[in-house]
């Protein structure tokens, strides 16, 4: 980019933030403003596919300390009053006088001798749970022909892959392309690094007097796993190899469990929960609450 293009472009204005917003909240607005601009959503529109790219570029330059420093201090530079080319009265720190101005707005963008590659760009895509677990193939559409590329299995939500040369031209060659990848929640299972973790509800009589249950997995299987007789509530239960593979390393599946007991209880349910209390009168799990409220 010339020196001119990028300090007359004000890069607050064009990402919506304040000169003193720190970093979290330029990374909230450009997450914004890249949902509302993705190409996907904007299906061909040339007016905000080329909103898109300033927002990304402006993005690069103010969520890195070094450039965002360099773009002020250059633009505050040239909005006194303009400094001649090939050399500067006031020197701003970081740069050496006699510096061609060119070459200092070259440095924000990677360097300052002979041709500069293309910016890199920065774009976001959303996956299922499923997906992010054993990896999938997503079309991408930043450019004027879409194409195909693979989302490794076992990433976060989050996770940033990089596609080399799929960044804007220049003249060094193109930059790269950065996609940010948002994974959906899973109605049953969530995630903790390598483990898979789940809530199983059981039955009051199946925590008391222990019971073989079966258990769905991620990968549709069914697996059996054995509750105690008297399993507490949140007792936590190992699947040992069901979790995510990642890195070479397998994860497991971490299983909760929930005991539930029904909402109403009647007839022969009713005496059989009475006779049980009874019999089990002697079992008081208060007997020591007074005192422990006391110490």
């Amino acid at each position: 980019m010339a020196a001119k293009d990028l300090y007359e472009k004000d890069l607050y204005a064009i990402l919506g933030v304040k000169k003193s917003d720190g970093l979290d909240a330029v990374k909230k607005q450009y997450r914004k403003l890249a949902r509302e601009l993705h190409p996907d959503k904007t299906k061909g529109d040339k007016k905000l596919e080329e909103k898109f790219k300033d927002v990304s570029e402006a993005y690069e330059v103010l969520s890195d300390d070094k450039k965002r420093a360099e773009y002020d201090e250059m633009r505050n530079s040239f909005k006194a009053g303009g400094i001649p080319r090939g050399g500067f009265q006031q020197q701003p720190s970081g740069f050496q006088q006699g510096g061609d101005f060119a070459d200092i707005f070259g440095d924000l963008f990677g360097g300052r001798r002979g041709p500069s590659k293309g910016q890199d760009l920065q774009t976001q895509t959303s996956i299922s749970f499923r997906d992010s677990v054993y990896g999938s193939e997503i079309t991408i559409r930043t450019g004027a022909e879409p194409f195909t590329t693979r989302i490794p299995a076992g990433i976060k939500d989050g996770g940033k892959i990089k596609l080399k040369g799929r960044g804007s031209p220049g003249q060094a060659g193109p930059g790269d392309l950065f996609v940010v990848v948002h994974v959906t929640p899973h109605p049953l299972f969530k995630r903790d690094e390598n483990n898979l973790l789940m809530t199983l509800p059981v039955t009051f009589t199946e925590a008391t007097l222990g019971a073989d249950i079966s258990v769905p997995t991620l990968s549709g299987e069914e697996v059996k796993v054995r509750l105690a007789p008297g399993t507490p509530n949140g007792k936590k239960l190992k699947i040992k190899g069901h979790g995510i593979k990642r890195n070479h390393e397998q994860g497991d599946l971490i299983v909760t469990i929930d005991v539930q007991v029904p909402q109403r209880v009647d007839g022969k349910a009713k005496k059989a929960l009475e006779d049980f209390a009874e019999a089990t009168q002697e079992f008081n799990p208060r007997s020591d609450l007074k005192q422990r409220s006391q110490a």
